[in-house]
């Protein structure tokens, strides 16, 4: 088997041929195992959880809450703002676990799905799935620690969620899981060296940061990968199916409920962060690195799609007036 690197030549888009090059599938899947196995962590044992909570640091960073810049944010105290912090991370963890499982289904669907079991492909697939189902209880056990409640989606959301499990895998579904794994990763990645930040926060995020960069190569190739191997039409359909997870994935990480702990109508704090400028500051700035990626390799082609990612406001704008000139020429 060879073990040479290979350009990939995406044709996502009607008139553009970019290459991305990617390692060999099983050579890359043995590094990441050896990685897996030299670099894990538990935070079960790795997070000190009998330390008390320190009086005065945040959860999150405060130019990263929903209302940061609003003339609700003016109204609030700092005590208040430190309460409404705690249930954003609150919220934004319940969603990581929710997405965590969906994501560890469609990596069960690539076990049940490969025609060789124990290659170490397969095997690194498996070992993602453990390394997820850590960081969900890492999750849950910070959620205790702050002693509130997780924030579960909607009924009907959860009901979509599992109609997730039914979409072919595909660019869509690799890229839905970098959606999810490097918006958190760039948060995370700002935040875990806060001094502000409360200390079971900050090793969170870094036993999340050190073991998710393992998770982003693997989906990235496979992204790639799973472009080549399809046709324009088939590709056309994944990256609709990717523009409208990136629209959503925004309005979904914050729980309107959070703002009933400050004392704010859900209704009133949801329409405030959405028609705040902070609010495609802060889009850009998670999606940035994922996006530039996607454009990188032709996921976001497309008239519709285009359209999409601009009511997102999570697309540079560099990349939307790249986007523009290659649709007029």
């Amino acid at each position: 088997m060879t073990t040479e690197a290979k350009p990939i030549v995406t044709t996502a888009g009607a008139s553009t041929v970019r290459r991305k090059t990617v390692g060999d599938r099983q050579k890359t899947a043995e590094r990441l195992l050896r990685s897996s196995a030299e670099r894990a962590y538990d935070g079960e044992i790795d997070i000190d959880w009998d330390a008390p909570i320190e009086p005065g640091k945040h959860w999150m960073p405060e130019h990263r809450q929903s209302l940061y810049g609003t003339a609700l944010w003016g109204k609030l105290t700092p005590e208040q703002r430190a309460e409404l912090g705690m249930h954003e991370l609150v919220s934004v963890l319940s969603f990581g676990i929710f997405a965590e499982a969906g994501l560890s289904t469609m990596l069960l669907r690539t076990v049940l799905d490969s025609e060789q079991l124990v290659d170490d492909h397969t095997r690194y697939a498996l070992a993602e799935i453990g390394e997820e189902t850590r960081h969900s209880t890492m999750f849950g056990r910070l959620v205790n620690l702050t002693g509130l409640r997780p924030y579960l989606l909607p009924k009907n959301g959860r009901k979509l969620g599992r109609l997730a499990a039914f979409i072919p895998l595909g660019p869509s579904a690799y890229a839905g899981t970098l959606l999810i794994e490097e918006i958190l990763d760039r948060l995370q990645r700002e935040a875990m060296n806060d001094p502000d930040l409360q200390p079971h926060v900050r090793q969170l995020m870094k036993i999340h940061v050190l073991e998710e960069a393992r998770h982003i190569t693997y989906a990235r190739e496979e992204l790639v990968r799973a472009i080549e191997a399809r046709g324009k039409a088939s590709n056309a359909f994944h990256r609709l199916v990717f523009a409208v997870m990136v629209l959503g994935v925004y309005p979904v990480l914050i729980n309107p409920r959070v703002y009933r702990s400050v004392g704010i109508d859900p209704l009133h704090g949801l329409l405030a962060a959405f028609t705040s400028p902070n609010f495609r500051v802060n889009a850009t700035f998670a999606g940035e690195p994922l996006l530039r990626f996607a454009h990188e390799v032709g996921m976001l082609d497309g008239a519709v799609t285009r359209r999409l990612y601009r009511m997102s406001r999570s697309v540079p704008q560099d990349i939307l007036d790249d986007l523009d000139r290659r649709a007029a020429a």
